[in-house]
């Protein structure tokens, strides 16, 4: 919950009726105020301490030796007896994790034991994990995604974790790759869009013959190689999977790793799906897909439109979730007359199974024309460009606009120069904005079909906010 506000996290604290409280120091400070009735016990995660409750409030001191918890040693006495291994019901609530999603309303996700250990077993079928990997952990295992995957997989195949108490930057991962030399990592677009910009797209793009070098298929797939070995250099060498999932990658980010030969591999699911449906080995995957159908899933595509054969994503298999935790309207929403589960993304699949997601229903907007626009393919042209960190398409009083966060570095520069050169630094700011907004502005609408072009664009100062998995809280925006 280390992404949630103080108020969601006490909002998911009385709907779930927590009885226990395991909690981190960073993340002590955020509780201010009382904390629900059913909350019994404390746990300080630091250094596994009880901490005392006074009057429904955190008292930010230990109980006394006699209320700490004990190290436990290997003895039957702290074994778990098998008896009650054998007598759970594999369809017993094994887990309740809350998405806050990009709607603003979180929902309580009810897995069983099953939908995570039939997930777990059936993501052998898109890659074999084993004794000898070594993973690197650097995503919340509060996601489903890391735990089942980055945990749950490795744990039964008798793997290695590493963890890291540090936010992921290239300066923190740097000396700890090349270490571990991890044979296994996953995160989100995000970390290799952010490493391609800073570190790979300079150096294929650093002079005019460079330019015109990577224009040429042949010579790109040659320079490409080459980076991504320094690439692979840099994560240590070993990487057999770097599975990269939560959200579309960006399409220049991708062709680079596919031609480069990355051993990347994009993964589709959901928090409801535990979390995987789809996904393809680094050997397989296929440019802007998100794979096959994972084993013991069954995908098909709901009411597709009889021209582009794409409709809804929906499943059905051992994986997905019982239902929403207290919300009984919103699990009946969640399914098919027949029993599937709907993601909420629109896409096809191809004769050969191959799966294609064009975006999320929700997010999509409706042309003057009555054509179907995709804000996420018009975000990941945008989001291409160096000088972008992210962008929001939507549709403002009947017109198509982007709100753009630029890279602060790439401003700072700008008005640098502006503030030493010009006699009226404010309107000189002012102008140079919107040069770069219109410069940009014109790039993209080159790259887009023609009913997704761009009417303006708007300059959004502070980062989007985000949900956990890193997705932009479009409601708060539109």
């Amino acid at each position: 919950m280390t992404d949630f506000r103080s108020r969601e996290v006490k909002a998911i604290l009385e709907h779930s009726e927590t009885r226990a409280l395991f909690i981190s120091g960073k993340m002590l400070a955020r509780f201010t105020g009382k904390l629900p009735r059913a909350v019994e016990l404390v746990v300080n995660l630091d250094d596994f301490s009880v901490l005392e409750l006074s009057d429904r409030k955190i008292v930010l001191q230990a109980i006394p030796e006699a209320g700490k918890l004990k190290k436990l040693e290997a003895g039957e006495d702290t074994l778990v007896p098998v008896e009650r291994i054998q007598t759970t019901d594999p369809d017993s609530v094994a887990s309740i994790i809350y998405t806050s999603g990009t709607t603003g309303r979180s929902k309580g996700v009810i897995l069983s034991h099953w939908n995570l250990l039939s997930d777990v077993i059936n993501v052998a079928s898109i890659h074999q994990v084993h004794e000898t990997d070594v993973f690197l952990s650097i995503l919340p295992l509060a996601h489903a995604y890391e735990f089942s995957i980055g945990f749950l997989v490795a744990l039964l195949n008798g793997a290695s974790i590493h963890y890291i108490d540090k936010a992921p930057t290239a300066t923190i991962l740097g000396p700890i790759l090349a270490k571990i030399r991890p044979t296994t990592m996953l995160t989100v677009p995000l970390i290799m869009e952010k490493i391609y910009k800073a570190k790979i797209r300079p150096a294929l793009y650093k002079s005019l013959p460079m330019k015109a070098a990577m224009k040429f298929g042949p010579t790109r797939k040659l320079l490409s190689k080459a980076a991504s070995k320094k690439l692979q250099g840099f994560f240590g060498g070993r990487l057999r999977f770097f599975g990269i999932g939560g959200a579309p990658l960006a399409p220049e980010v991708e062709r680079f790793l596919i031609e480069g030969k990355f051993p990347y591999a994009i993964g589709y699911g959901l928090t409801e799906t535990a979390p995987m449906i789809a996904g393809f080995s680094p050997k397989a995957q296929v440019f802007r897909s998100v794979g096959t159908t994972m084993a013991g899933c069954d995908i098909r595509i709901h009411e597709p439109d009889p021209q582009t054969g794409e409709g809804e994503i929906v499943v059905t298999g051992p994986n997905i979730m019982r239902g929403y935790y207290k919300d009984e309207e919103r699990t009946g929403e969640a399914f098919t007359d027949d029993g599937y589960f709907r993601t909420g993304d629109l896409g096809y699949m191809n004769k050969n199974g191959v799966i294609y997601i064009r975006g999320r229903i929700k997010n999509m907007i409706l042309g003057p024309n009555g054509e179907n626009i995709y804000p996420e393919e018009i975000e990941a042209v945008i989001n291409s460009e160096e000088l972008v960190n992210e962008s929001l398409v939507m549709q403002y009083k009947g017109k198509l606009v982007a709100l753009v966060n630029l890279k602060a570095e790439v401003l700072e520069e700008q008005f640098k120069y502006l503030e030493e050169n010009a006699n009226d630094f404010q309107a000189a700011m002012q102008t140079k904005t919107e040069e770069i907004l219109d410069e940009l502005l014109a790039h993209v609408n080159e790259h887009v079909a023609r009913n997704s072009r761009l009417q303006s664009m708007i300059l959004q100062l502070q980062p989007f906010e985000k949900t956990p998995t890193q997705k932009i809280k479009r409601f708060l925006y539109s």
